[in-house]
């Protein structure tokens, strides 16, 4: 029997993915995730009040801290936020939940908790059936198809690099140009510039401090007023400013 082709109605009815992928949790001189306030509210919009967290990118203090850090800034702007790690049934608080928010640390560590605990299809599930997801650094990192252009030491090995693959790109969070005088060692260019050999037709975003990448279905935006570089082989590393249009990513 040949399956029946989904009508265009059906297709319009399909929930968009909503991400908010941030390179940074602090910026110079400001609090906690305070650069991103205005974004995070704008993002989730009214409806939203119960968030999920995933802390397990934490690895020099403790999940509970992780969280509790957390829990007061989401707190200030108005949400109750839990986190998966009190959870006795974290499936079920992911079925509860309204927004998933993942935090930064050291991605490695992320991503082996939730292979641990058999949490990657279910949050896949979850965002592409439209809840909001935000992730910050390792957060971010794991919201790509590999976590492959993590700048993290790999301190723990999960059984394997792939990550839960909510877009078709890869993001290198706390992009920086700086190459110091004497160093003799790969620049992160160079060293993306290997992983772009290695793995044609993949598209790597380099994202600088205080940016933000917003998905909604087949848009994309770049927001915090600086912009990405964007590589991929064959083609020249090439900077694109927020004003530019960036859907050729997805």
């Amino acid at each position: 029997m040949i399956d029946s082709p989904i009508c265009q109605e059906e297709i319009h009815a399909m929930p968009e993915k909503r991400l908010l992928l941030l390179s940074n949790s602090k910026n110079f001189g400001q609090g906690y995730l305070e650069h991103a306030e205005a974004h995070i509210k704008d993002f989730l919009g009214e409806p939203v009040r119960k968030l999920l967290f995933i802390p397990f990118a934490a690895v020099r203090y403790n999940f509970d801290e992780f969280a509790d850090a957390v829990r007061a800034r989401f707190d200030h702007l108005g949400y109750e936020l839990a986190s998966i790690h009190e959870s006795d049934d974290p499936r079920q608080a992911l079925q509860a939940a309204e927004a998933i928010i993942v935090g930064g640390g050291n991605t490695f560590h992320l991503l082996r908790h939730l292979y641990d605990r058999a949490l990657l299809e279910p949050i896949r599930a979850q965002v592409n059936a439209g809840m909001p997801y935000i992730g910050w650094s390792a957060g971010a990192n794991i919201a790509c198809p590999t976590i492959k252009t993590t700048n993290d030491m790999p301190i723990i090995e999960p059984p394997s690099f792939e990550a839960l693959g909510l877009v078709p790109f890869q993001i290198n969070p706390h992009y920086l140009d700086a190459h110091p005088e004497g160093h003799q060692g790969e620049t992160r260019e160079e060293r993306l510039l290997e992983f772009i050999e290695a793995n044609r037709n993949v598209y790597v975003v380099g994202l600088r401090e205080g940016s933000m990448l917003r998905i909604e279905g087949h848009r994309v935006r770049l927001i915090g007023g600086r912009s990405v570089r964007i590589f991929v082989h064959g083609k020249a590393a090439k900077d694109y400013h927020p004003e530019e249009s960036l859907e050729f990513l997805l």
